[in-house]
């Protein structure tokens, strides 16, 4: 990162780390410590499929990285409209990142939406690449350009290389027998290999990649990759392109191992497998289709083989619902859903409590309410995770950080599922599920041992020595119920809804009962085991805390780096568990004379804060649909400082 608070033009200023010149003739390669790229287009453009293929040569390459996938709702938004313009954002470096950036420092604009929807994030004196041929007269007063702002001057203060893409495919591809339209669409694959000659990235992954896409069409395959192959001459040759860049591996940022590019939803899929394998138990996904959870259906459906069953149900009740049936018949359970999806669940997580079995709901938060903005993230599901039932239902509540870090958060909710015979909240959101960054793959021997004990007959002796199975006669420790196998002779129990009588299970109306199982299971849930919170305070001697949770960790820890850099005292706390929190959190709150809590929500962890510790604990918000911006957060958390 910088060393100190500055403004995005300084920040790539600050980039540059050192310039190789050739002989004349020859272009120079100059050597960047980071770089922040930005392909922007229609949906139909293929920006997505263009920035996850440099993603994943930049991981091969052994950049560390963050990416920012950025696209519409709509399936096929209209063509050439500022709301169907689909963006990708890659940040990747030599050294740790922890934020897709700020700001980039090299924008491709497929189109005119695509310049004026994002020429405002563009720092002075970044280079802006445009594809020309798509700045017809039609297609710029569609988005309100009266003149062209690529000849008016209003683009005087960037770099711009006009490049007519389009065209330089179609004359790529005249050897195939393709229309121009069929062979335009190539022009994404342009793209990437100009870039990809700008930034030195490996080709030979994308060529694998294209050849295995396209194996049945092995024509559009080739076609693809000649179109690849001409951005990458295209950018050998060319005069306007003097420069290319190197961004040198980050040898010293990971520990050892074997890493992969990795998003949050691919992650959290891995995480329930390996979960699911640890506690030796079948996985059971019972799910309804809904963005941005839909991808953990898709990459689960594919692992038969692991012993994992996917069940799209025609409706959210109805996938709680079974995937709450699997867990009474012995599976790790899970459901996965956005807030819409929570809140048509909600009765069913309730029955869960009641009936007290495992099972994971996965929250991948977006902008609500209602369906509201079903592209965009936001972390407002925390208040309707932990309240959001009828009676008193406490659920536990965990929260991965980054990408790769839900593979860790699916194990720790499974733990505590399983060993507390509870549901639980594991709340994702769209950031983290369509974000990307290295992942360390772990050994076996480095993951806990999930296996759990079913009941396998008494549990309970009578006062006329008769031995019988209270299914609801709990753990001391854990206050977990047993977990009974349907089928399991000796071992028939009623379940339901119903209020259940301490130990027995029999229905159960009296009021003393109730108050003892409500008392009860809120203690389950208070008890569960959870690390202490750690707190980065390097000097001890701040009096500001920053506290955070989710996918804030990456903006918060850049906006503190920056902070420090620049001589400031700040310290550093981020929480994993949301319900039950830690047991020394009110001790670490105590500690600091300001505490303030950025969230992208109108202040529900800090509501929480206030409300459980009587800290006035100050709220920085965002509500827009986008992660909070390093530089942002520094300047807010300096102001705090310095008030």
């Amino acid at each position: 990162m910088t060393s100190q608070v500055s403004s995005p033009a300084e920040q790539a200023d600050e980039a540059v780390v050192g310039e190789q010149r050739k002989p004349a003739g020859e272009k120079s390669v100059r050597r960047l410590d980071r770089v922040i790229i930005r392909f922007a287009g229609d949906s139909g453009d293929g920006m997505q499929l263009t920035g996850d293929r440099f993603t994943s040569e930049t991981a091969s390459f052994g950049n560390d990285l963050s990416t920012l996938p950025n696209f519409p709702a709509e399936i096929r938004a209209p063509a050439g409209t500022l709301p169907g313009v689909s963006s990708f954002q890659l940040h990747f470096a030599d050294h740790d990142i922890l934020t897709p950036g700020d700001a980039p420092n090299v924008l491709v604009a497929m189109n005119p939406a695509a310049l004026k929807a994002n020429i405002g994030d563009v720092p002075r004196g970044a280079e802006v690449i445009v594809n020309t041929d798509e700045f017809t007269k039609r297609a710029m007063q569609k988005v309100g350009y009266e003149t062209s702002p690529l000849e008016d001057g209003s683009l005087d203060g960037y770099q711009v290389h006009p490049v007519p893409l389009t065209t330089l495919t179609v004359e790529a591809l005249k050897d195939f027998d393709l229309s121009r339209k069929d062979a335009g669409r190539s022009k994404n694959m342009f793209a990437l290999g100009l870039l990809s000659w700008m930034y030195h990235r490996p080709t030979e992954g994308t060529e694998r990649f294209l050849r295995t896409k396209f194996a049945k069409k092995p024509e559009i395959a080739e076609a693809n990759i000649a179109a690849f192959h001409a951005g990458w001459n295209f950018g050998e040759t060319t005069e306007d392109f003097a420069v290319s860049y190197e961004v040198a591996p980050a040898a010293t940022a990971f520990p050892t191992g074997t890493y992969r590019n990795i998003s949050g939803n691919l992650a959290l899929s891995y995480g329930l497998i390996a979960a699911s394998r640890q506690a030796d138990l079948p996985l059971y996904l019972g799910s309804y289709p809904i963005t941005p959870a839909s991808d953990i259906l898709h990459e689960l459906s594919k692992h038969k083989n692991f012993g994992v069953r996917t069940f799209q149900a025609e409706d959210e009740i109805a996938g709680i619902g079974a995937a709450l049936g699997a867990a009474f018949g012995g599976s790790l359970a899970v459901t996965t859903t956005s807030g819409p999806g929570v809140a048509l669940k909600s009765e069913t997580i309730g029955l869960a409590v009641s009936l007290e079995l495992p099972l994971l709901i996965v929250d991948i938060q977006r902008g609500g309410p209602s369906t509201g903005l079903p592209t965009k993230t936001e972390q407002a599901d925390l208040l309707q995770a932990m309240y959001g039932r009828n009676g008193e239902a406490p659920v536990p509540v965990v929260a991965p950080r980054t990408p790769a870090d839900c593979f860790d958060a699916a194990l720790e909710a499974a733990r505590i599922a399983l060993t507390y015979r509870t549901p639980v909240f594991l709340l994702s959101d769209g950031y983290l599920a369509n974000g990307s960054e290295p992942w360390r793959i772990p050994e076996t021997d480095e993951l806990p041992d999930l296996r759990v004990q079913f009941a396998t007959g008494a549990n309970h002796t009578l006062e006329d020595g008769t031995e019988v199975f209270w299914p609801y006669l709990r753990d001391p420790q854990t206050l977990a119920r047993p977990w009974a196998i349907p089928g399991t002779p000796g071992l028939e129990h009623r379940i339901g809804g119903i209020e259940k009588q301490d130990g027995t299970g029999n229905i159960s109306y009296d009021p003393a009962n109730h108050d003892l199982m409500v008392r009860t299971r809120q203690a389950k849930v208070d008890g569960i085991d959870v690390p202490d919170l750690e707190v980065d305070d390097a000097g001890g001697d701040a009096r500001l805390l920053v506290l955070g949770w989710g996918s804030t960790y990456g903006p918060i820890t850049a906006a503190v780096r920056r902070l420090r850099a620049a001589g400031q005292s700040v310290a550093q706390a981020h929480l994993r568990h949301l319900n039950p929190f830690p047991r020394n959190l009110g001790e670490v709150l105590k500690r600091y004379d300001k505490v303030v809590i950025p969230e992208m929500n109108l202040g529900q962890l800090a509501t929480l804060i206030r409300a459980k510790y009587l800290v006035d604990a100050v709220s920085y918000n965002q509500v827009n649909g986008m992660p909070f911006k390093a530089e942002q957060l520094a300047a807010a958390l300096k102001e705090a400082i310095d008030g």
